[in-house]
């Protein structure tokens, strides 16, 4: 068949690390841009990035790109995708997306033309008057950016960042895809050691273990095209075997996982557990002033801050305590990521590097201290 084109999208700052994942698995002519990556491949690369691309939230199959400054340019440039060469005669196809400095800036009416003109496609196509959708769903997205129309199908379902091991968490959780690239950034490897002194639910010590150990992040889960009948369910089986076989069984990888909070630790455990790594994993209460940043040991962590769980006050005497306490040097790292923009001044260092990044809505920075 001919090539797909395919679309990630991802945490903005972590466009470098998804790139050089999409190139491991065997993604072609890949090309970065703001919060995104894009790549071309067939059925098979498709279901190997959905179960193992780790800071990759979506894939998106492309089916179109073009630009539209009226209802009826919109309405004809997404008439003419093939949609018949996926979605069926009983298939759901339902409409999302959003506009962002262009001309046609209403999404419910945007939402509208492009149905309307995939069920006139389909109309001609099936020789139908009328769709049940009561089939397999196809979810169209379509994205509007200064009159530059994309339209996608949502290859994935739910986010990537839902793993399946963390239905319960803290009430400060990194999204996993980011945590992913944060490990990716501390160069975690299957003989690491890594240790987190504010665990919480435990993100960055499952990522971490999935990382160390080659378990592919979505091993576990199902996404909406493995229903798709245009796609051969062998395809899924043979991806998932080739991702049970990539698994390092005899990986030295360990982690260590603190918090002053009992019922933190409990929840880490449960994650922990779900995911599969429990006996990699060695958990136990303990206040920052108590860490031991052993040599060999790479700390990531995301402490708290004012404006989330902590006094402002309060959250820059934990910055003190924690340069105290962290060696931060070439025998022992350290990965921090804050939003406070004077978190240098507080643990007394400056970082040796530093990468923009974004929790949710909440601009970051990452702390690295590696020298």
């Amino acid at each position: 068949m001919e090539k797909l084109k395919f679309s990630c999208p991802c945490h903005f700052g972590l466009e470098s690390v998804l790139a050089f994942e999409v190139k491991k698995i065997g993604g072609e002519d890949v090309s970065v841009s703001d919060g995104k990556v894009s790549f071309y491949g067939d059925f098979s690369l498709l279901a190997r990035a959905n179960i193992n691309l780790a800071t990759a939230e979506r894939v998106l199959i492309v089916l179109s790109e073009f630009k539209a400054r009226t209802f009826e340019e919109l309405f004809q440039g997404v008439k003419a995708i093939p949609f018949e060469n996926f979605i069926g005669k009983k298939d759901a196809f339902p409409v999302k997306g959003h506009s962002l400095n262009s001309a046609l800036h209403s999404v419910p009416d945007c939402q509208a033309i492009i149905k309307k003109a995939a069920v006139e496609r389909l109309k001609e196509k099936y020789k139908l008057n009328w769709f049940e959708e009561s089939g397999e769903t196809f979810q169209i997205r379509f994205n509007i950016l200064k009159d530059e129309v994309s339209i996608f199908l949502d290859a994935s379902g739910q986010g990537l960042h839902k793993r399946g091991y963390r239905r319960n968490s803290n009430e400060a959780p990194i999204k996993e895809t980011l945590a992913a690239g944060i490990i990716d950034l501390a160069r975690v490897r299957s003989d690491s050691i890594v240790c987190d002194p504010f665990c919480g639910s435990g993100t960055f010590l499952v990522e971490s273990a999935f990382k160390g150990l080659g378990i592919a992040p979505g091993i576990n889960r199902r996404f909406a095209s493995e229903k798709w009948g245009c796609i051969d369910k062998n395809i899924w089986k043979e991806e998932r075997q080739r991702a049970i076989s990539n698994v390092k069984k005899d990986a030295a990888f360990k982690a260590f996982g603190y918090d002053k909070e009992r019922s933190a630790i409990e929840l880490s455990a449960e994650n922990c557990k779900k995911a599969g790594i429990s006996s990699r994993v060695s958990l136990s209460v303990a206040d920052i002033k108590d860490y031991k940043n052993k040599e060999g040991t790479i700390t990531i962590c995301n402490p708290p801050y004012g404006e989330r769980m902590l006094q402002v006050k309060e959250a820059e005497e934990l910055y003190r305590i924690m340069g105290q306490v962290f060696m931060g040097n070439a025998s022992a790292p350290c990965y921090i990521i804050s939003p406070h923009e004077d978190f240098e001044k507080f643990f007394g260092r400056k970082a040796d590097k530093r990468r923009k990044l974004y929790n949710g809505m909440i601009k970051c920075q990452l702390y690295m201290y590696y020298k």
